[in-house]
């Protein structure tokens, strides 16, 4: 079992694997992701939670595929700790504004499931430093409208909910958090408008 032929199996589904470390690999959106589930039938037939079933199907497949079992972050509770987890790949860090940063995906992490296997699997890549520590604008900081996000928790959950309940927060309901936006990583990962408006949606239904 290696790293590649993990990401291989994820590959065609628009998923990638986002960090590793000992048996167990995290599994979240790629570019490209959107295209594949707007083709699923958990994304149109009108049940509740269509990302979950469909993560839940697909990786679960990838897993029987493995012989390996999966957690989820919809599980619980208790839930499983996928912060945790993620910090231990090496490839997520806490960016300037608490979120979870990765080398790759920027801000707009998306973490699907964790495949776990039984056996250590060796060589997952890691990221040296942070991304944000090359980043000298840092324009995350000053990007929330309201200020719900800093480095010191606990976040402003009322205060973002509030703001895009108003017209001034419809962009960040239709085009996503600007927080998550104005990372450059987050700017070169291409996820798509419709595919955070979809987020959104879930994280605050109107």
């Amino acid at each position: 079992m290696t790293p590649d032929a993990i990401c291989d199996a994820c590959a065609p589904h628009g998923l990638m694997v986002m960090g590793g470390s000992g048996g167990r690999v995290l599994v979240g959106c790629d570019v490209g992701f959107w295209e594949v589930f707007q083709t699923s039938p958990e994304y149109s037939d009108g049940a509740p939670h269509p990302l979950d079933r469909w993560s839940k199907r697909i990786i679960g497949g990838i897993a029987g595929h493995f012989g390996a079992t999966t957690a989820f972050p919809s599980d619980g509770p208790p839930y499983a700790p996928f912060i945790a987890w993620a910090m231990e790949t090496g490839r997520f860090f806490q960016s300037p504004v608490g979120m979870m940063v990765h080398d790759v995906a920027g801000l707009m992490i998306s973490i699907r499931g964790a495949l776990i296997f039984d056996t250590t699997i060796p060589d997952f890549p890691t990221a040296a430093t942070s991304p944000c520590d090359s980043c000298a604008d840092k324009p995350c900081v000053a990007a929330c409208p309201v200020g719900a996000l800093s480095a010191e928790p606990p976040y402003d959950v009322p205060a973002c909910k509030g703001f895009l309940d108003t017209d001034a927060g419809a962009d960040c309901m239709t085009r996503g958090c600007k927080v998550r936006r104005a990372c450059p990583v987050s700017q070169q990962f291409n996820r798509p408008d419709s595919q955070s408006h979809f987020h959104m949606k879930a994280f605050h239904p109107t």
